[in-house]
């Protein structure tokens, strides 16, 4: 976790304060490029690192050929399958979390309050050091916090990467040594990381600060500083870089795999797996859209402290890793099962069977609490642009509060709820922890093809439904992009 956020500060802070403050070759493409990562899993890059670092690997293939060596004892090289691989692996996927938090602040602030301490006479770098970094500190911060706890909830690099994490353990501790009591105790120990995760994103959040002049001052900003010479080629070395490792390594690793592999595009196991994922991820965005819809309109019509801690308590299941939230589920869903169960056989004279555990309906349950934050939190923040007036007006023309929300306020809230029901469903194709644990037998997604193969030791095997994985996960990359590029137009 220290290396990760190590890695990810230098990554998301460099490449955020570049695109936004300097003019280099492909800046504006590189300015949404930088988000790619966001759409291949930890578990994905980790077996695509493997496969590409590899002795039988194409890089260090090149090694021998550039320098003569024929064995691995002629030369040395790092070792992707340790902890700083570890860290390097999930740094390259998950530095986008800082990147996009940290470019808002400089976008909204950075150049304005630059350009003051320039006119004193302050040097680039002393701006930089002196003035903008302490102001993107609680932005970074809160990058950061996701980063970690994106981390923390990793248990298919770490395993493929021959790392023992504590998710991971829990996951070992419960299946391969029988102890489901030996893997709620480990899980303690983790919670406890996480309550210091939040405890710190929060209190990042509280210390933010915007100008409310923003829109009229950064119209009249002066243009960006323009590199040329070796100046320009660094700058555009240190954007490319973190997009080839974190997106363009999994793409050419798995491309090649996928290309000698078509034959299983018609794959009924492959077909099936993805049919689950899509069920699955489509059942889990409406119920996450739907429960984040009543739990924000409670907040705004009940106007009550009691209210939104009940909310931000329901909120809090994004920073439970999922091997933890599927631990915990599967006691309160296995009693609630046998219970149901036991009452159709004392009184009705048959058996329900496993009613969740035995279905679907737990990685559902599971995925909407995981990711009902980050409905909430798209839906509110479309909820915050809109004018506060809007619901008196309504209500003063004769509508309930029921009426004035579905009449007014939804068909305003339409990009926000798209938003946050691609978001989710995304993250549910991508989620593998929980998916793991709480699945039933028989019961495939994408995610859990591609780690049954891994597991077996052949990565390559599972590379078409890791493409698929990747592309389904770039729709919503590539429409955040979109919208990054345009509000860098409104901003100009």
């Amino acid at each position: 976790m220290a290396l990760v956020a190590v890695l990810t500060s230098i990554a998301g802070v460099a490449g955020a304060w570049l695109v936004v403050a300097y003019e280099f070759p492909l800046r504006k493409t590189l300015s949404w490029a930088l988000v790619l990562p966001l759409a291949v899993p930890p578990y994905l890059a980790a077996y695509a690192f493997g496969e590409f670092f590899h002795y039988t690997g194409p890089v260090q293939g090149l090694v021998r050929d550039i320098f003569g060596f024929q064995t691995i004892r002629d030369y040395w090289f790092p070792d992707i399958r340790s902890t700083p691989g570890a860290a390097f692996v999930l740094s390259s996927v998950l530095y986008p979390y800082v990147y996009l938090t940290t470019r808002i602040i400089f976008l909204m602030q950075g150049r304005n309050i630059a350009d003051v301490a320039r006119t004193l006479g302050a040097k680039p770098s002393k701006v930089f050091w002196r003035v903008l970094l302490p102001v993107a500190r609680p932005a970074i911060v809160a990058g950061v916090a996701l980063v970690l706890m994106e981390t923390i909830n990793d248990i298919g690099a770490a395993e493929y990467l021959g790392v023992r994490t504590l998710t991971f353990s829990v996951y070992a501790t419960w299946l391969n040594r029988g102890s489901l009591e030996g893997g709620a105790q480990i899980a303690l120990l983790m919670l406890l990381l996480v309550f210091l995760l939040l405890a710190a994103e929060q209190w990042a959040r509280r210390r933010q600060r915007f100008h409310t002049g923003r829109a009229t001052h950064m119209r009249a900003r002066p243009p960006r500083v323009r590199l040329t010479g070796w100046h320009a080629v660094m700058a555009l070395l240190a954007t490319c870089l973190p997009v080839l490792c974190g997106f363009g390594i999994p793409m050419f690793v798995f491309g090649q795999y996928a290309a000698r592999r078509l034959e299983q595009f018609s794959s009924p196991a492959l077909g099936q797996a993805f049919l689950h994922s899509v069920a699955t991820a489509a059942v889990t965005a409406l119920i996450t859209v739907v429960l984040a819809l009543f739990l924000i309109n409670a907040v705004r019509l009940a106007r009550s402290h009691t209210i939104t801690g009940a909310v931000r308590l329901a909120s809090i299941g994004y920073a439970l890793p999922g091997g933890i939230l599927g631990l915990g589920l599967l006691f309160a869903l296995a009693r609630f099962d046998n219970t149901i169960d036991g009452f159709a056989r004392a009184h009705l004279g048959f058996s329900t069977g496993l009613l969740l555990t035995g279905s679907a309906a737990a990685v559902v349950i599971a995925c909407a609490i995981r990711f009902l934050a980050l409905a909430e939190s798209a839906i509110r923040s479309g909820m915050e642009k809109l004018p506060p007036n809007l619901d008196e007006a309504a209500r003063s023309l004769g509508q309930t509060p029921a009426r004035s929300a579905a009449r007014v306020l939804l068909p305003l809230l339409k990009p926000a709820i798209f938003t946050a029901a691609v978001l989710v469903f995304v993250d549910t194709i991508k989620e593998l922890s929980a998916t793991i644990l709480l699945r039933p037998f028989g019961f495939n997604t994408l995610a859990t093809y591609v780690y049954e193969n891994a597991s077996r030791g052949v990565p390559e095997d599972g590379a078409v439904a890791a493409i698929l994985i990747i592309l389904t996960a770039l729709v919503p990359v590539l429409l955040l992009s979109g919208a990054l590029a345009r509000d860098r137009e409104a901003q100009m």
